[in-house]
């Protein structure tokens, strides 16, 4: 790229980075954005740059595939009910190591080595994220996976304030029980978003966006008005795996959200793109 045209880059970001400065970015890790070693760099380059003019990022994370490995080692099989991990107390014991101890840490060592300041946090410091039993309409039993019911988002905040990220694992303390509690990423990065009254709120997958047909790229719906949502699901546009991501987003607009994204985490930089170009990335919903 000639000078002239990266000099022309950074003057058409100006006025993006004008509108997030200041503002609070939540951001859900997750996908091939956490496995490949190319894309998980540019997530972190993207998340220390954001940091570096200004706009205050949480990085909210899972770790399934880690937690598989480490189950894998100590020989407990995998368990998996409606798509949700079982996580009995064993299990849970694992969950944590995995989340709290290496994924969390390995990114905030990555995040430091790219010129950022991070701090590593789960749900359980200060009491993050409250939480109960998950439980469904059929009473099915998923062990110590968990619902969030309330939220403390002061420390984080705190953190932003003084110009960190935190990187925050998807570990609640119970409610009503001395214990803790596997939460699902999306979810937990949803309800520190509406806590923190964020701008934005991205959720990084291994799909394009939110398609009309899934097997038609080309298809790809670029906004959605969240009033238009119910409509679509019950034209069964909105199906499967996709719904539960699109309650997510619905439900930080309707807290007050200025928008939230589904978007590809397996386009290096989409972070950049869609928050720093008028072309943007993925499925807005507003």
């Amino acid at each position: 790229m000639k000078p002239e045209t990266q000099a022309q880059v950074l003057v058409e970001a100006l006025p993006y980075i004008q509108k997030y400065r200041g503002k609070t970015i939540v951001i859900k890790y997750g996908g091939n954005a956490m496995i490949d070693e190319a894309l998980k760099m540019a997530v972190i380059q993207d998340v220390v740059l954001l940091n570096m003019v200004g706009v205050h990022v949480v990085l909210v994370h899972g770790g399934g595939p880690e937690i598989s490995n480490l189950l894998e080692k100590v020989g407990k099989e995998t368990q998996f009910i409606n798509g949700l991990r079982y996580t009995d107390a064993e299990t849970m014991e694992f969950v944590q190591m995995a989340l709290c101890g290496k994924v969390n840490k390995d990114l905030v060592s990555l995040l430091e080595k790219a010129g950022g300041k991070a701090v590593g946090l789960s749900g359980l410091d200060a009491s993050i994220f409250k939480a109960l039993r998950h439980t469904d309409i059929y009473r099915t039993d998923y062990g110590y996976v968990g619902d969030i019911i309330k939220v403390d988002a002061s420390l984080v905040q705190e953190l932003l304030d003084k110009g960190y990220i935190p990187v925050l694992s998807s570990i609640a303390s119970g409610y009503d029980e001395d214990v803790s509690y596997n939460i699902n990423a999306d979810l937990a990065a949803e309800k520190i978003a509406i806590a923190l009254k964020a701008e934005k709120f991205i959720l990084l997958t291994n799909v394009s966006g939110f398609m009309e047909d899934i097997e038609d790229p080309e298809s790809l719906i670029p906004s959605i008005q969240v009033s238009k949502v119910r409509s679509l699901e019950k034209e069964g546009i909105i199906s499967g795996g996709m719904i539960p991501k699109v309650q997510c987003c619905v439900e930080a607009v309707r807290q007050g959200i200025h928008s939230a994204n589904i978007q590809d985490g397996r386009i290096p930089h989409s972070i950049l793109i869609e928050l720093f170009s008028d072309q943007g990335v993925g499925t807005m919903f507003y």
